[in-house]
């Protein structure tokens, strides 16, 4: 974004005031931190202390257009059933929409407690029931070497009482008796596979529209979008902070926890499942955007998400 003038600011919008009553005033909001003037020639532009008394105090209502998102997001929740498919269609239509870059991550149950493991063998294959405090069950089938076969009760033993005396259901693995070391590594590798698989298929997240902020003029530089690029390309998830707390869905600049989005606006909505899962809607885009349109869309698409979820 080009910096502005005060005579711009008269011609533009026909104020009935001189230049320098103008200018006047854009220094006095340069001294409360609302503007910002890059160069001493220049004009001025708003600062992220600007952008951010603009949503908390003066954001207007968000236009008849949402509206019509609302309905189009119900037509496209009837013609997809496949969840990546209905994220990836909502994405696409905000991006569409607002002109921003959108991001929904796929919704992810609170972490579960591991309370008991049951070894089971079945001729050379061995079945691990990981049973959590959800009463939920995983169902793993590994290959057992025949040396430790003798070891699965003793073992069984070993992890029940790892699991009584941890405070967050760890294994600590570098414990294992020196007799159940074979069955121990198969154990570990075993589980510590399953729970990574399960991680980066829940923790994932679909986004579209990263060539749409690339073209604003204030990414201009390719420079200062490479980090965000790099965050996308292997934490996209990320975009949206674990704390929630506090600035009601909308970062501004700094206020982002991830050093990659400092020269970003990021505004988001959360929504649930039916198994108690909580997944994000959000809208990346540079701090001067439509923000009003911006929350309108996420929290519908949150709220529709929630209806079709639930």
């Amino acid at each position: 974004m080009e910096p502005v003038g005060s005579n711009a600011l008269v011609r533009r919008f026909r104020l009935k005031a001189s230049s320098s009553t103008v200018r006047s005033d854009m220094g006095a909001l340069e001294h409360k931190g609302f503007l910002t003037q890059p160069h001493p020639s220049a004009g001025r532009v708003p600062s992220p202390q600007g952008y951010r008394h603009y949503v908390n105090c003066l954001l207007p209502p968000p236009g008849v257009a949402v509206q019509h998102l609302e309905s189009e997001l119900t037509n496209i929740s009837l013609r997809l059933a496949a969840l990546d498919d209905l994220l990836w269609q909502l994405a696409r239509r905000m991006t569409d929409f607002t002109g921003l870059m959108s991001l929904i991550t796929r919704p992810v149950r609170k972490q579960n407690r591991l309370e008991e493991v049951r070894l089971v063998r079945s001729g050379e294959r061995l079945l691990v029931m990981l049973v959590e405090n959800s009463n939920q069950a995983s169902h793993l089938n590994v290959r057992l070497p025949i040396e430790a076969v003798g070891e699965l009760g003793a073992m069984e033993v070993w992890i029940r009482e790892q699991l009584a005396l941890s405070e967050n259901d760890s294994l600590d693995w570098s414990c294992v008796p020196p007799q159940l070391h074979m069955i121990g590594r198969v154990l570990r590798e075993a589980i510590q596979s399953h729970r990574q698989s399960i991680s980066k298929i829940e923790n994932g997240a679909v986004f579209h529209g990263m060539s749409r902020l690339i073209a604003q003029p204030e990414f201009s530089q390719s420079n200062s979008l490479r980090p965000l690029l790099e965050l996308m390309d292997s934490q996209p998830s990320a975009v949206v902070p674990m704390d929630l707390t506090g600035l009601s869905g909308v970062w501004i600049g700094g206020e982002h926890p991830h050093e990659a989005l400092v020269d970003c606006a990021v505004v988001q909505a959360s929504y649930k499942s039916s198994n108690d899962g909580v997944g994000h809607v959000a809208l990346v885009g540079p701090m001067r955007m439509a923000y009003a349109t911006a929350i309108a869309a996420v929290h519908s698409v949150a709220d529709h998400l929630d209806r079709v979820l639930s």
